[in-house]
């Protein structure tokens, strides 16, 4: 199914932008898990609308309810469903929309491929669709740290050129969170949010990176072949709105680099084998080698500008299209905990095979 992600812990999101309310359909969760919408709501905070000056003005508490799968405040293996009402839809807005096709939106494609297309604020292909990764990933958060004493953590990493210098292995959530850009380097976030909002102004969009990191995965997640764990992150990220690129470990720097200067050497080190150096990124023939998981998702600027484009309309007829809406002038800081979402998600779901397997 085209909406659903997983397999042992299998999600399935549902909802449009400008509908009653979206959300997810949750199977696979372990029994006995305390749970309750306190656990879910932190991360839809860091991800909604109009939380701050550098991102879409769109006013949506998204409080999410927890419909079932759960009985006195735990989980009971059956399926989890929540749902977050959409509270601040503007149809009006998108008005043009329903005859001209947005450039690099999803318009024309989902018109060619269907024959129909909700226009009012892109239907399914929203952003909004996302809210449902993030309520499940705040379940699959839950249970790695809970459970398997996994801790996963994303950052911006890079806005345009704007680089900053961050360390992995040290970063902690309280210095990613201490900033609108989520960015743990200040100086750096000083720099982004400057630029964000200057592009604002200037009815423009940026892009740019978000780093991913997973600590404490233990050896052995991941399949051979076709279900490696960095191919299965790979997927994940590229099914995030706007994402365009993903490289883990060394990424394409790695070419830079000779087989023995790239190789991660291997010695013992309090009972267990290590490596020397993380080029691989914590992953080796699709299985986590028990170092940390770092990986980067490249996003796109957001394709909604507030300047008159060339585009077609339904008629397939040569027309412009005047720039209006609400839009992030960059997704990254609200990409943050989407990036975390997809990460546990795939990391939970081969936890729970890994022990199906060999346990």
């Amino acid at each position: 199914m085209a909406n659903s992600f997983g397999q042992l812990f299998r999600i399935t999101t549902w909802g449009e932008s400008h509908g009653g309310g979206v959300g997810v359909v949750v199977d696979g969760c372990p029994p006995r898990l305390k749970l309750t919408e306190a656990d879910i709501q932190p991360d839809l905070d860091r991800r909604r609308p109009g939380q701050s000056k550098i991102v879409t003005p769109r006013k949506e508490s998204d409080t999410v309810q927890i419909l079932s799968g759960t009985f006195e405040g735990k989980t009971l293996g059956t399926p989890i469903s929540m749902w977050v009402k959409n509270e601040d839809a503007r149809s009006e807005a998108y008005s043009e929309m329903a005859t001209k096709f947005r450039p690099s939106h999803a318009d024309y494609t989902y018109s060619a491929k269907y024959g129909i297309r909700n226009w009012q604020g892109g239907g399914r292909t929203s952003a909004r669709e996302t809210i449902g990764r993030v309520a499940a990933g705040a379940i699959a958060k839950k249970i790695l740290r809970e459970r398997y004493g996994v801790e996963v953590l994303a950052y911006v990493k890079q806005v345009q050129r704007l680089i900053a210098e961050v360390d992995p292995e040290t970063v902690k959530m309280k210095d990613i969170e201490a900033n609108i850009v989520r960015c743990p380097n200040p100086a750096a976030a000083e720099k982004m949010i400057r630029l964000i909002e200057k592009t604002r102004k200037a009815g423009d969009s940026v892009g740019g990176i978000v780093e991913g990191i997973a600590r404490g995965v233990p050896v052995g997640w991941g399949e051979p072949v076709f279900d490696r764990l960095e191919a299965d992150l790979a997927k994940a990220m590229l099914s995030l709105p706007a994402s365009k690129g993903f490289d883990i470990g060394s990424g394409f720097g790695g070419i830079l680099l000779t087989g023995m200067q790239h190789n991660d050497l291997f010695r013992m080190k309090g009972g267990k084998v290590r490596t020397v150096t993380n080029r691989s990124g914590g992953i080796q023939g699709g299985i986590s080698n028990g170092e940390n998981i770092y990986f980067r998702v490249a996003f796109k600027p957001v394709a909604t500008v507030m300047h008159e484009q060339e585009t077609v309309d339904t008629e397939l007829r040569n027309t412009t299209l005047k720039g209006r809406g609400r839009h992030d002038p960059c997704v990254l800081p609200r990409a943050v905990p989407m990036v975390e979402a997809m990460t546990a998600l795939v990391l939970v779901d081969h936890a729970l095979r890994h022990k199906a397997q060999c346990e």
